[in-house]
């Protein structure tokens, strides 16, 4: 018997989580709290599989978050050969990490 699923949507992305599962999503405004998602997508119990039209009416995925912080810095080089063009730049995505705690 498969455990219990759902997908989810926050900052535009799509996450399949279950209870117990940590995951670093974009950063949402919430600290030291707790934090509830009502775009839910699918939710499977290993049996039955509720697919949304577009999100399932009733259902929340409420999780603890963990930490909120900025990821390693990627840098980012454009150049163009022959033209003396060279630009350096970095980014750092700012991330909240969450751990699933129910699915209803």
């Amino acid at each position: 018997m498969l455990p219990m699923f759902a997908i989810i949507e926050t900052g535009g992305k799509q996450y399949k989580v279950s209870v117990g599962d940590k995951l670093k999503i974009e950063k949402i405004d919430a600290s030291g709290e707790s934090v509830s998602f009502e775009k839910v997508l699918l939710v499977s119990d290993g049996e039955k599989t509720t697919v949304g039209k577009p999100t399932v009416k009733g259902a929340t995925v409420t999780g603890k978050v963990l930490d909120q912080g900025r990821a390693r810095k990627v840098i980012v080089f454009k150049f163009h050969s022959k033209t003396r063009y060279r630009k350096k730049k970095g980014h750092r995505q700012e991330f909240t990490e969450i751990e699933i705690s129910s699915i209803k």
